[in-house]
C-alpha cells in the first residue's frame, strides 16, 4: 500500500483506502503515527477507526496513538477520549456551584464536590472534567483504601515460577504519568471518598500539595512522579450523615469544598420530565405529567415539609433518586413487563425497591414516624397510584424500632 507524500499520509491517501484501515489495526497505526496533518487523523476519527479497534469504549492502541500524537487538537483529543461516555451534556446545577469549581481547578487547586445523597455529585464531577479536560479516570473508594491506592505502591507479581514484587501506580500517579505521555490536563475523580479513612489515604497526597517539585513515586523504570498542574482532582462526598466541620482540618485547608444540594425548580423539572420521557414515554396508562407532579410533591415534602404543618423537612435527599423510578416503572410496565396490567402498583413498588430504604438507611427515629406519614398522605392524594408498599416498608421499620427501644427500657 502507498500513499501520495511518501512516509507521511495524506487526506486522499486514508480517504482512498479507509476499508484497509478500518480493517487492519496495524495499517491504522501507521497512518495515525505518520500522518501528514490534523484532517488526516480527523478523518480516521469521523470513520470511528478507533471504535473498530478498540471498542466502544476504553483506552486502546489506536485511542492511545491518537492522544499521544502532536497533531490533533484537544477538542479532537476529547472526542476520542470520551467516545462511548454517556455523561449528560446538560449541566444542571446552579451557576455559582459550576462557576466556583471551574476558578478552583483553573487555579490549580483540587475539589471536593460535597452534599447530601442523590445531588448528581458524581455526574457533575464528570461533566466538570469533560470541560477542562481531555481524559479521565473514575475511581471509587472502598474502607480498605490505603495511601497505595492514590500514590502507588509495591504490588506481588504472581506471573512467571515464582513471586516477586513491582511497583504499582495509583489513581493521582497514573493520571500524572498520562498527562505526561499525551500532553494534556486530566482528569482524576475519586467518588465517595467518606467510605475510606480520608486522613489516612490522603497523608502522602497532601504532603505533594504543598510540595508540587516533590517526588511522590517512582516507578520500576526509574521514572520519577511529581503532581503536575495538568492533572485535576475532583473528590465527592456524601455528607448525609456527617457535616464539613467534622472533617480532617487538613482536607478543607488544601481542597476547594464546593457543596452541590439544591437544584434550581426549573432545573429539577428538566431533569424529571427528560427520565419520564426517555424511560416511561407512553408505555403507562396515567400521563406522565400525573408521576412528574408526584415527584415533584414527594420531593418537596421530605427536603421541604408540607404547606399544612408546621414541621419542616425531613431530611435533604437529592433529585437523582427518582431516575431509578422512572426507569423502574417504564421496564415494568411495558408490553410483556412484569406490571403490564398493573400500572397503578408498579409506581409504589418502584418507591419501595429504591426511594423509602434510602431514605430509612439515614433516618433517626422521629425521621421514621414523619417518612410513614409522609407516604400515606401521599397515597391518599394520588389515587391513580398504590404508594401503601411504600408507606408499609416505612411502618414496618418504625415498629421495629419501637420494639428495640422497648427492649432497652
Amino acid at each position: 500500500m502507498s500513499n501520495s507524500s511518501g512516509d507521511k499520509y495524506s487526506l486522499s491517501d486514508v480517504e482512498e483506502d479507509i476499508e484497509v484501515f478500518l480493517k487492519y489495526e496495524s495499517n491504522a497505526l501507521d497512518a495515525i503515527k505518520h500522518a501528514e496533518s490534523e484532517d488526516v487523523i480527523e478523518f480516521l476519527v469521523d470513520s470511528e477507526v478507533d471504535t473498530r479497534h478498540d471498542g466502544e469504549r476504553g483506552l486502546g492502541t489506536i485511542r492511545r496513538a491518537i492522544l499521544e500524537s502532536s497533531l490533533p487538537s484537544d477538542e479532537l483529543k476529547r472526542r476520542v477520549s470520551f467516545r462511548g461516555d454517556e455523561t449528560p451534556e446538560d449541566i444542571l446545577v446552579p451557576e455559582s456551584v459550576l462557576k466556583n469549581a471551574k476558578v478552583a481547578l483553573e487555579a490549580g487547586k483540587p475539589v471536593v464536590l460535597y452534599g447530601p445523597t442523590g445531588t448528581g455529585k458524581t455526574t457533575f464531577a464528570k461533566q466538570l472534567v469533560r470541560e477542562e479536560c481531555v481524559g479521565y479516570t473514575l475511581n471509587t473508594a472502598t474502607p480498605s483504601w490505603t495511601p497505595s491506592d492514590i500514590i502507588g505502591g509495591i504490588s506481588p507479581d504472581y506471573t512467571g515460577d515464582s513471586l516477586s514484587y513491582r511497583t504499582k501506580l495509583g489513581c493521582v500517579s497514573d493520571a500524572v504519568q498520562r498527562a505526561r505521555e499525551f500532553d494534556v490536563d486530566y482528569g482524576v475523580i475519586l467518588d465517595e471518598i467518606t467510605r475510606a479513612d480520608i486522613s489516612k489515604i490522603f497523608g502522602p497526597l497532601y504532603t505533594a500539595i504543598e510540595n508540587p517539585h516533590q517526588t511522590i513515586f517512582e516507578t520500576d523504570d526509574g521514572d520519577t512522579i511529581e503532581l503536575d498542574e495538568r492533572v485535576k482532582i475532583i473528590c465527592t462526598m456524601n455528607m448525609s450523615d456527617r457535616t464539613v466541620n467534622e472533617l480532617d482540618n487538613a482536607i478543607t485547608r488544601r481542597f476547594a469544598m464546593i457543596e452541590l444540594d439544591e437544584y434550581s425548580d426549573e432545573n429539577r423539572e428538566q431533569l424529571f420530565r427528560s427520565w419520564l420521557d426517555e424511560h416511561v414515554g407512553g408505555q403507562v396508562r396515567f400521563a406522565t405529567s400525573e408521576l412528574l407532579n408526584l415527584f415533584e410533591q414527594d420531593y418537596q415534602g421530605i427536603n421541604h415539609g408540607r404547606e399544612r404543618t408546621s414541621q419542616g423537612s425531613i431530611m435533604r435527599f437529592g433529585p437523582m433518586h427518582y431516575r431509578d423510578i422512572a426507569v423502574f416503572v417504564g421496564v415494568a410496565c411495558r408490553d410483556g413487563g412484569e406490571y403490564e396490567h398493573d400500572h397503578h402498583e408498579a409506581v409504589g413498588q418502584a418507591y419501595q425497591t429504591y426511594i423509602v430504604p434510602r431514605l430509612l438507611n439515614a433516618a433517626a427515629f422521629p425521621q421514621i414516624e414523619r417518612i410513614a406519614e409522609h407516604y400515606r398522605t401521599l397515597n391518599d392524594e394520588f389515587e391513580m397510584f398504590d404508594l401503601t408498599p411504600a408507606a408499609e416498608l416505612a411502618e414496618r421499620e418504625l415498629e421495629q424500632e419501637r420494639r428495640q427501644m422497648g427492649s432497652y427500657e
